[in-house]
């Protein structure tokens, strides 16, 4: 009998462990460790392996260290080359326009507008993403889009001929209407191209400013917080229908419950960078009424440009304005 309930402890033990097995899930992120967006990716991931009891084990790779590039992103979960990434939205129009909405100039210039924007436009993405084969865990915009520029911006005229890396199609339609002139590059060629002086002026944030030093390439900084732009958690689908529905439920669960916190780390981190770049030598200005109501007349037919050739994004866009003004 003892030999009996010996075997039964034994096979039950066996059963047990094979009913759980951790999961390990190696996460792409093209940012820099120090990098808020990292940051909060870090905390996500310590929370997932509490939440589940260590089951979801995901480590952090950073600084692109997986390989990955920013515009490759939603390609790679896809694929299942990474089974979860960190990916900067305006950088995947190349996957589906629609995806560019929020990066419309003015179109939501500030969180609030952003926040509301996102109840129209964040069921377009986890479509999108859906048809991707990968499922949005979270989304968290960047600071304010700033321009850095080797002179100080006091009027349009300022801007002409300013060759400056922009990150998407909307900003290189934009600056172009302000007659500078725009490259698209992404962010791991910024720095190399501004020591290069193959580019003079970036738009970016607060937060990349710091990020590359940009003190040592620009004077002059100008607030436009003229573009939105997110990042948002992406898991593969694959990985993600082969946890258990408990697991799936726990991770969804944390992933909402601090996405609030994680917004709020970016309005705190733009306030700290922006010092941090004063403390630096960068001039630190924002746009007087005037610049800022002649930079808004040149968005607004961008706009409209923006609705007929990506139809999918009208009722997006005229749901928000219509609730927005």
């Amino acid at each position: 009998m003892k030999h009996i309930s010996l075997f039964a402890f034994i096979a039950a033990s066996a059963a047990a462990t094979a009913a759980w097995s951790e999961t390990k899930w190696d996460m792409s992120i093209v940012w820099p460790e120090g990098n808020f967006h990292t940051q909060n990716a870090m905390k996500f991931a310590d929370a997932v392996k509490q939440a589940t009891d260590g089951e979801v084990v995901i480590t952090v790779h950073s600084g692109g260290a997986l390989g990955i590039k920013g515009p490759e992103g939603m390609a790679a979960v896809r694929d299942g080359l990474v089974p979860i990434a960190e990916i900067l939205l305006n950088q995947q129009v190349g996957e589906d326009p629609v995806l560019g909405i929020e990066t419309l100039p003015f179109l939501a210039p500030t969180m609030p507008d952003l926040a509301l924007l996102h109840k129209f436009f964040r069921p377009k993405l986890e479509e999108v993403a859906a048809k991707m084969n990968q499922k949005v865990l979270y989304m968290v915009p960047w600071p304010g889009q700033a321009v850095y520029s080797p002179n100080k911006i006091n009027t349009i005229d300022d801007l002409k001929g300013l060759t400056i890396r922009v990150v998407d199609a909307n900003g290189n339609d934009f600056f172009g209407a302000l007659g500078a002139t725009p490259i698209q590059m992404p962010w791991g060629e910024v720095v190399p191209s501004l020591a290069a002086g193959t580019i003079k002026g970036v738009t970016t944030s607060s937060s990349s400013g710091v990020d590359g030093a940009f003190w040592e390439f620009t004077k002059y900084m100008s607030t436009f917080n003229w573009q939105a732009s997110s990042n948002f958690m992406s898991v593969n689908l694959d990985a993600w229908n082969a946890l258990a529905p408990e697991t799936r439920k726990k991770i969804e669960e944390t992933a909402s419950s601090m996405e609030g916190q994680f917004w709020l780390n970016s309005r705190a981190e733009d306030e700290k960078k922006i010092a941090i770049l004063a403390e630096n030598g960068v001039d630190v200005s924002t746009p007087s009424p005037e610049l800022r109501a002649a930079l808004i007349a040149k968005s607004l037919p961008l706009w409209e440009a923006f609705k007929t050739r990506v139809p999918g994004a009208a009722p997006i866009i005229d749901a928000y304005l219509t609730l927005r003004n």
